[in-house]
């Protein structure tokens, strides 16, 4: 199928199957992708032994990793190699050991080669663990084909 022939949605999740095939700091903490489409990602991790800091609860360096990596995939959903170019979390409540949690990205705004997202981290309660807000800039490129992309060019 060509690239006119697929729907936005399609394109979405080929997006995200070609970018998570790659994406080897995501699936080593084991996150998994449940949902995607234009501009919005859901992806989860569960909290484990090796993710939990001194005081009992999860780093929230690995709580950050999964709001970015949810930015990442909800930020490069149309095939256009895109980067972040600042970010920021607001730790709201523990993630405890088990716990299941769930990054929800969704675009606010989207306009020449920048954009804003804002991802939500609930735990498995519903409770909301962080809020992210992430700001894009697309570089040159194709997310599904790693060889048209200059990593770091912003041409």
């Amino acid at each position: 199928m060509h690239d006119s022939q697929l729907t936005p949605q399609q394109l979405a999740e080929a997006c995200a199957e070609a970018m998570f095939s790659r994406d080897h700091a995501s699936q080593g903490l084991g996150m998994r992708i449940t949902r995607v489409a234009p501009g919005f990602a859901e992806l989860t991790m569960t909290v484990r032994q090796d993710m939990v800091q001194g005081h009992g609860i999860c780093h929230g360096g690995f709580l950050f990793a999964l709001a970015d990596s949810a930015f990442a995939f909800a930020c490069n959903s149309y095939d256009k190699a895109t980067v972040a170019s600042g970010c920021s979390i607001d730790y709201l409540g523990p993630g405890q050991l088990g716990d299941e949690i769930t990054a929800t990205a969704e675009e606010r705004s989207r306009r020449g080669r920048t954009g804003i997202y804002d991802i939500t981290l609930r735990n498995q309660h519903g409770d909301t663990v962080a809020l992210f807000r992430g700001r894009s800039y697309k570089i040159r490129g194709s997310v599904r084909r790693l060889e048209d992309t200059a990593a770091g060019d912003n041409q």
